[in-house]
């Protein structure tokens, strides 16, 4: 590990004062549970670590949200643990609650933060499909000041994020479902525990029969489809039909053939098959959302 300078500031303004100044020799610090392994591993060299857990700005809080379309705040230091156990998320936003689950060991998710899974922007990141799914926004701020960010507009590809200099994620904001919403997250793995995923999607279909399917590990970057047919929310559709209208969906995706993890073939049977599996679970969840309002 080579050495580098650590600062930790107490007010978000020297923050972004930091990254500003040192710009791509600089590294934020929060949960550190990629940022560790990089540096150990030599994979990056920054000059300078920027530790964010004395700002005052930023917390680990899952709030409601002040704004009219309601919906929550997740602040940037909070933790998959606290997201998976939260009642409201579970509640409105089941596949989330069920992504921060499965995000590696139980000491893992009691140090990662949301921001920092997005932030790391891998493919294969478990919170992603499920924060396009439900059309979240990335808050961040910056030397211009503060602005909003549609998560599906977050993402370039791996590793690189539609961040400016000196900009950093001060919280992720999910609008609240119009109505009853069935979801699910589901991926698939090597083998069972923590590794990363072969495949990784999540869905959600709302009381108006939209269907949205967002998935990762088959390309750059997560990706979101939806389908406005309603046949995918049919209860009465018939898994050949479903089958065809997502292969028409998942037309775009593009797995890696230097993956170590799955083969192209493999990945793209596993994503129709998980897809079909998903939109199973979620029409039967919001079969129950809609008698429990």
């Amino acid at each position: 590990m080579r050495a580098f300078a650590y600062e930790r500031p107490t007010h978000l303004a020297a923050a972004v004062a930091l990254l500003d100044e040192h710009g791509p020799d600089a590294r934020l610090l929060a949960g550190g549970t990629d940022l560790i392994i990089r540096l150990r591993d030599g994979s990056i060299q920054p000059r300078l670590v920027i530790d964010l857990k004395g700002i005052a700005e930023l917390d680990g809080q899952i709030q409601e949200a002040r704004e009219s379309d309601g919906g929550l705040t997740i602040g940037a230091r909070t933790v998959m643990t606290d997201i998976a156990a939260d009642e409201r998320v579970r509640r409105d936003y089941e596949a989330l609650a069920e992504a921060a689950a499965v995000v590696g060991a139980v000491q893992i998710r009691n140090r990662a933060t949301l921001a920092g899974n997005i932030c790391n922007a891998s493919p294969a990141a478990d919170t992603a499909p499920a924060l396009l799914a439900f059309d979240a926004r990335v808050v961040v701020s910056g030397p211009a000041g503060i602005r909003r960010i549609p998560i599906d507009d977050f993402f370039v590809r791996s590793g690189v994020t539609t961040l400016a200099r000196g900009e950093l994620v001060t919280a992720v904001e999910l609008p609240r479902p119009p109505g009853p919403i069935g979801s699910v997250h589901v991926r698939r793995t090597r083998r069972r525990g923590h590794d990363l995923a072969a495949v990784t999607l999540a869905c959600a279909i709302a009381a108006d029969g939209v269907t949205k399917l967002a998935y990762g590990s088959l390309g750059p970057r997560p990706l979101l489809v939806t389908d406005e047919t309603g046949l995918l929310a049919d209860p009465t559709s018939t898994d050949r039909a479903r089958m065809e209208r997502l292969e028409t969906l998942f037309v775009a995706a593009s797995p890696s053939v230097r993956s170590m993890r799955a083969g192209p073939e493999y990945r793209l049977a596993m994503l129709h098959v998980m897809g079909l599996r998903a939109v199973g679970i979620a029409i039967e969840r919001l079969a129950g959302a809609a008698v429990q309002r």
